[in-house]
């Protein structure tokens, strides 16, 4: 086995870069910083750079990249560029967790999310708060997949749509919203106010209704908030993880290559914001056919979830086998640890939410 190298041997052939503008190395300069191997070969370093969005940015990373890749052992190498005096005009960075203004009586935030669509995680969200629900929890599900809300229609809610009844009055003179209520879990999602028109909702928006959701809505006592994230990693995961302090992410993947190439970048952009990363959810991990409940088929590949939760060092929560009774829950608005309680996918989707139940517990 390939001896990995260590932070001195990175450096050592980083030292030989130098900044563009002073003529000095970089590491000379301590703008190389927070060097770390991972058992699996990936190297991460920061870049620390007076101006975050420099000229010469791309052609360092280029540069260190190449060097660090020539060293034996190396797999990837991830890099994270920081500004040492940022620009006045610059966004400033999230704050630190502690200083989010935290849900009054929500206890845990977890938000899931996936690199790209269709890989079911939605599935993953109505089941895992069902799930919590099932075990005696107080647990909610906030649908922030604002352009393609379908935790209603997963959750048996669809004709749903709130009324003046479901809204009231704070004292500050802000409307507060009742959310619905199912399955032990209580729901918010912006298809009870608009249904399933389109909405050309830009990013100020998109970031205002969240807020909303989190803030103005009567959550009351919960030991859980599930928040379904939009595929990808734009304005909506930038505007919960800047809103309100979360107990960590879990990343819903399939076991094909270019759902877990997409899976690494939204864990990546998770770990950057100093989200906790509660560990990866293979979904569709086999095929079950009804007629012969002993085989399985391996139709998006095999062993993707576990490859890609040990090369970045997480856990893999679980693989969820695809079966009919998975589908036809989602459509008809009954979750399949609800209607199909023995399914293999439900025992399975059960055990997810009890690993992250304990994790979430572990980290209090």
């Amino acid at each position: 086995m390939t001896e990995l190298p260590n932070d001195r041997a990175i450096l050592q052939v980083l030292a030989s870069i130098q900044d563009p503008q002073q003529g000095r190395s970089l590491v000379e300069l301590n703008m190389i910083r927070d060097v770390v191997v991972k058992p699996s070969g990936v190297v991460s370093f920061t870049l620390v750079l007076a101006n975050a969005n420099s000229p010469q940015r791309d052609d360092l990373i280029d540069r260190c990249k190449i060097a660090i890749k020539s060293l034996d052992g190396v797999t990837d190498v991830w890099a994270k560029v920081i500004a040492d005096n940022p620009a006045p005009a610059a966004p400033a960075p999230p704050k630190p967790s502690g200083d989010r203004a935290a849900i009054p009586g929500v206890k845990h935030i977890i938000a899931v999310s996936s690199g790209k669509g269709g890989v079911g995680k939605t599935t993953v969200s109505v089941n895992l708060a069902v799930s919590l629900a099932e075990m005696g929890a107080k647990v909610g599900i906030l649908d922030a997949d604002i352009y393609g809300p379908n935790v209603p229609l997963m959750m048996g809610m669809d004709d749903f749509r709130f009324t003046s009844e479901h809204i009231s009055t704070d004292a500050n003179g802000l409307d507060v919203v009742q959310p619905a209520f199912n399955y032990g879990v209580k729901i918010v999602s912006r298809a009870f106010t608009h249904g399933h028109q389109p909405l050309p909702w830009r990013g100020p928006m998109l970031h205002g209704i969240i807020r909303q959701f989190l803030t103005q809505v009567n959550w009351g006592e919960l030991d859980y908030l599930i928040v379904d994230m939009p595929p990808g990693t734009g304005d909506a995961q930038m505007s919960l993880i800047q809103s309100v302090p979360l107990a960590g992410a879990v990343i819903v993947t399939t076991p094909q290559n270019v759902s877990l190439l997409d899976s690494r970048k939204g864990l990546q952009m998770f770990e950057n914001m100093g989200v906790a990363i509660l560990g990866i959810v293979e979904n569709m991990s086999y095929f079950i056919p009804p007629d012969m409940p002993d085989k399985q088929y391996d139709i998006f590949g095999s062993g993707g979830g576990t490859k890609t939760a040990s090369e970045l060092g997480v856990v893999l929560l679980g693989c969820i086998p695809l079966e009919i009774g998975l589908r036809e829950g989602g459509d008809r608005g009954v979750p399949i640890t609800l209607s199909h309680p023995e399914s293999a996918s439900a025992k399975a989707l059960r055990q997810v939410a009890a690993t992250i139940a304990a994790k979430v517990a572990d980290t209090v």
